[in-house]
């Protein structure tokens, strides 16, 4: 019997993680997807700090998850992917690296919603190793918390704002820059007419691949 797909939310906050329950109930199909919170991380991952504070409990869980048949780290900063890849025995996917790859797939050039402008720095980063740099339309801020993006009530609003600004950078195809954003994919990509990518749900059909492929 194939073992459940963990997706692990590397913060303390629960919404986020009922967020990530609500957006991939349509990958159910036939492999399990168990959602889970880490309880050590911070309530949001929104610094340098907090991606490295993670790195350790994450492995930690990764190594004590033996049924698992695969791991996605749904965070878009990616925390402790190598090291959780070093640890693991089966695939460990990453929120932003999917998200990225499968945008590239959807479109020319794409443009990421982030969290708070302090995040840009370090996605840029990431994007400049990844060799995509090229294909960035742009990255703007929402300039709101992890928290705030998950449940508050004005977010859909700015990220239509924000969305649109994008657009006017050259961006065909949206990344949202943050798991707690899920649950606004469908209604902002009907909005926008623009693809937006989740990128937890972008790295779970990725496991589900690898996984099914066997």
């Amino acid at each position: 019997m194939t073992g459940p797909i963990v997706v692990i939310n590397p913060n303390s906050n629960q919404a986020v993680t009922d967020g990530l329950e609500q957006a991939l109930a349509a990958f159910r199909c036939g492999v399990g997807i168990d959602c889970v919170t880490l309880s050590e991380g911070p309530f949001g991952i929104e610094s340098q700090y907090h991606v490295e504070q993670v790195a350790l409990p994450l492995a930690a869980l990764v190594k004590s998850r033996a049924d698992a048949s695969a791991f996605v780290i749904a965070c878009y900063s990616d925390p402790g992917l190598d090291l959780c890849r070093a640890t693991a025995t089966v695939p460990v996917f990453g929120i932003q690296e999917s998200g990225v790859l499968t945008a590239l797939a959807r479109g020319d050039r794409f443009g990421v919603l982030a969290i708070a402008e302090a995040s840009i720095p370090r996605h840029l980063r990431y994007l400049r190793r990844m060799g995509v740099i090229d294909r960035l339309a742009g990255e703007r801020a929402l300039n709101m918390s992890v928290d705030e993006s998950a449940r508050g009530e004005g977010t859909f609003d700015r990220l239509v704002e924000v969305g649109h600004a994008l657009i006017s950078d050259g961006a065909d195809v949206l990344i949202l820059g943050c798991a707690g954003m899920a649950r606004h994919r469908a209604a902002l990509e009907a909005k926008l007419h623009r693809p937006v990518i989740d990128p937890a749900q972008a790295a779970v059909a990725m496991a589900l691949g690898a996984v099914l492929n066997g």
